[in-house]
Order: C-alpha cells, then structure tokens, then sequence
C-alpha cells in the first residue's frame, strides 16, 4: 500500500466508503510513520496503540456493515493534553500534576467517540498553555516539521507538528490566547477557534472565561468537518452557545462578497517586512475574489495587560499551592509570569474586567461596519526551538509578542488563521480572519475561496525524516 502520509479527512473518508481503505490499514500506516516521526518531533505526551487499535477495528466492522458514523469514522487524530481524554492522565504539559488516569472525557472527546475517530492519544503542549512556543518542563521540546531546529508555536504545538507532518490529517488543540492559530501560522495549516463557547469545554478549563477548543488541520474543507462535529451546545458549560449550530462544511463552499478590513499591525504591532509582505498579498487576493477590502492602520491599543490579567491569574490560582511549595517544578518563564498575576489585587483585577467589557464592545461596533478583519497571524515567521520570544522582540514576553491573536480571546469572537505564503526561508506564514459575534460562516466562507483559489495544501515540509 502507497503510504497515506498527507492525505486529509475527505480523501481518506471517500477511500474507506468505497471499500478501498480500511480503517485498520490506515491506522497501520499512521503508526508505521509515527516510528521515524516521534523521535524526530516530539509530538506525543501519551501514547494509547491499543486502544485506538480496538478502536479502528470497530470502526472496521462499521465499514463493511456500511454503518460508517460520520466522515471522521476510521480516521486518527489525538487530543491536546489540555483536554480530558477518559483512562489517560491530564498533565497539562507539568511536572507539578499526577500521573493518574482522567475519568472523564470532554465533550469534544465524547463527540469524536460517537462520530467513530480513532484517538491516538494525547499531544504535547506548554505548561498550562502559557507559552506561545513548544516545549515544557513534562515532555521537552517539540519540533517544527518545516525546520527541526524551529519551534511549531503553542501551545497546541504537538497538534500542529503532527498535522503538518502528514502523521494525521486533523488534530484537537485549545486557544485561550491564539494557542490555535499560532502554530497553525508557524507550520503552514488551517486552524480555527469558533465563537467561545461553541465547543464545549469541561471540566472547567483554569483560563475558564478565555478558552476554546478547536481543530488544526490541512485544509479548510477538514477543518470546518471537524468542527461540525465537536460544536453544540452542552450544560456542562455555563458558557455554551445555546441554539442550532451552523452547517460549517457548507459555508466553505458559499460565495460571498464580504466587507473585509485590513490591518497589518492592529495599531501596535511589529511585525517583520516580509510577514507583512506575504500577507499584503494575499490580501490583494481577496480583492481579486470580488470582495471589497479597506485598509485600517489603528484598529484598537494593545489589551495585553487585560489578557495577562485574566489568564495568567486562572491559571496562577489553580497552581497556588505549587507556587508558594514547589515552585521548582514549574517552567520558571511561566512561574515568573504566574507570581506577577497572582499579586494582582481585587480592585486592580476587577478594574481590567470592566476594561474588557468596553474592549469587547469597541471591537462589536467595528464590526457593524465590517464583515471580517484580516491581520497577519503573527509578528514573524517560526524561530529556534526552546526560546520563548522571537529574536526581534526584546520587549515582549511569552506571550506578549503574538501582538495579533490575544485580543480575540478577550472578546470571544471566531479567528482563524489561513496559510498564505511562506517567508525567504520558506517557513510559513499565516493571515488571520477574524468574525463577527457567532459568525463562523463567513471566515469559513472567505477561507474556503482563498483555498480553492490560491491554496499550496500540496507543498510539504522538505526535510522530514
């Protein structure tokens, strides 16, 4: 058999109605790669052969019954291990968590089960989600496909590495300040957070007012099929979108003529030259796909300080105990982070609270007048692994210098980021697509034009093992 490697979800999907793939054989196949590929990348914090062995045999018998639960019946992905996934331990990327098997699955893991995907197990993340890069002081480093010396981003940075590797064609990772669509921009994929609160999250995440759970994958197409499958509403969330969920698979194919705005820095961003290159072009792509695009310098002032304000303080409440005991055990960037955050007091914190409500409401005027803002991704293309701050940006922090993607968390809006190019060094470049309130459809709308049009979901990372 011709191996599988790159294929997506409607290829192998379409394969495995057809008889002529079976799910067993595509999990052969995955694993047979997963061999040379793990050592290489660094992918995984858990491993469970056996069960997605059981799994894909099931999904087998389904095959042949011609029973097949869903387009993702058969296929493997895995579970950033920031989610619950029932029988293996949630580490959050710490050395400061047990070992122990989680009892409960997500619900974005519950809806994967029932549609028939084959969970591989769970991929590696930075400490809490705390870092915009990949590694952590539990797994080490994980590595970019398209360099190995280069970080994928974070903090679904095993998601995305064994995505852009051709291992699986989708992965689930989480986003509570661009943990999506930074290593979507650094590895060359499609990697949507949908309106917060369309996907489920439970148990509740330690960042429980800025957290997403979403999918990375190689195109649009499979992204907006996974998506249908882990949105809806659930009552475990006090969060959750409430009402039916929109057929994002068909919005990929609808032609619309959209009002987009464009900004290459937000107002303050700085960015590289050629990152505002790439994505300046891809922009006049969009004019050339008939919709009408306006160029916004200052869109709003940097809300970082509103951003670190919320998370840092979730997630330093949750580790309280770790920080004042065994704050060796920590990543001391993120331990740094956490001490600041959790000094805040009442009046401080809650004076940023209603800084976000204002912000919120600022960003939803601006989209009375726009269907879509587009920025840029990130400030620069992928740089050297186990840093945690890109060499041109001195002044920022750990999270600080994605400048682009936090501001969305604050609000709850749906982004994306698209691939649209890549850099003279040929590491990708990513364009960010920003909604309107509970408006999927038109960044899946936009995405899916700009694929068909001028996508590279062919080009591959030229030194894998």
């Amino acid at each position: 058999m011709t191996s599988l490697a790159f294929s997506t979800v409607s290829f192998l999907s379409v394969a495995i109605d057809r008889l002529e793939l079976s799910p067993v054989e595509l999990l052969d196949d995955v694993l047979g790669r997963l061999e040379t590929l793990e050592p290489a990348l660094n992918m995984f914090a858990a491993l469970d052969i056996e069960s997605a062995k059981t799994m894909a045999r099931a999904a087998e018998a389904r095959q042949v019954r011609r029973e097949r639960l869903s387009p993702l019946d058969g296929i493997p992905t895995s579970i950033k291990d920031l989610i619950a996934q029932k029988d293996l331990p949630l580490r959050f990327g710490s050395r400061a968590t047990p070992d122990t098997a989680c009892p409960v699955d997500a619900p974005a893991v519950e809806r994967l089960r029932a549609a028939g995907a084959v969970l591989l197990g769970k991929s590696t993340t930075s400490e809490f989600g705390c870092k915009a890069v990949g590694d952590s002081p539990l797994t080490g480093v994980t590595r970019n496909p398209w360099n190995r010396d280069m970080t994928p981003g974070g903090s679904s940075c095993g998601a995305a590495a064994m995505v852009a590797s051709g291992l699986v064609p989708y992965a689930i990772g989480t986003d509570g300040g661009g943990s999506i669509r930074i290593p979507a921009s650094l590895t060359g994929l499609f990697g949507i957070k949908a309106q917060f609160g369309r996907v489920p999250v439970f148990p509740v995440s330690a960042t429980p007012t800025l957290a997403h759970v979403g999918p990375l994958a190689r195109t649009v197409e499979d992204g907006a099929a996974v998506l249908s499958v882990i949105a809806g509403h659930d009552r475990r969330d006090p969060f959750s979108v409430a009402g039916p969920t929109p057929d994002f698979s068909a919005s990929v194919n609808q032609e619309r003529r959209l009002k987009i705005a464009w900004s290459p820095t937000l107002g303050y961003a700085k960015p590289d030259a050629e990152v505002v290159a790439v994505t300046a072009a891809a922009v006049a792509r969009l004019g050339e796909l008939g919709h009408a695009v306006e160029e916004i310098e200052h869109v709003i002032d940097d809300p970082v300080d509103l951003w670190n304000a919320e998370f840092y303080a979730g997630v330093g409440t949750r580790l309280r105990g770790v920080i004042d005991g065994s704050p060796e055990l920590l990543d001391p960037a993120v331990l740094e982070v956490l001490k600041v955050a959790v000094a805040q007091e009442m009046g401080d914190y809650y004076g940023k609270v209603f800084e976000r409500y204002a912000f919120r409401e600022t960003m939803r005027q601006l989209f009375e007048t726009y269907d879509l803002l587009v920025s840029p991704t990130l400030p620069t293309p992928a740089f050297a692994a186990g840093t945690n701050v890109p060499p041109g940006l001195p002044d920022r922090t750990i999270v600080s210098w994605v400048y682009y993607t936090y501001p969305f968390n604050l609000t709850g809006q749906p982004a994306a980021s698209l691939p649209v190019g890549f850099s003279e060094s040929g590491l990708p470049v990513g364009l960010q697509v920003v909604g309107g309130i509970n408006d999927e459809v038109s960044i899946l709308s936009l995405c899916g034009a700009y694929e068909r049009a001028f996508g590279e979901i062919d080009r591959r990372p030229p030194s894998l093992p």
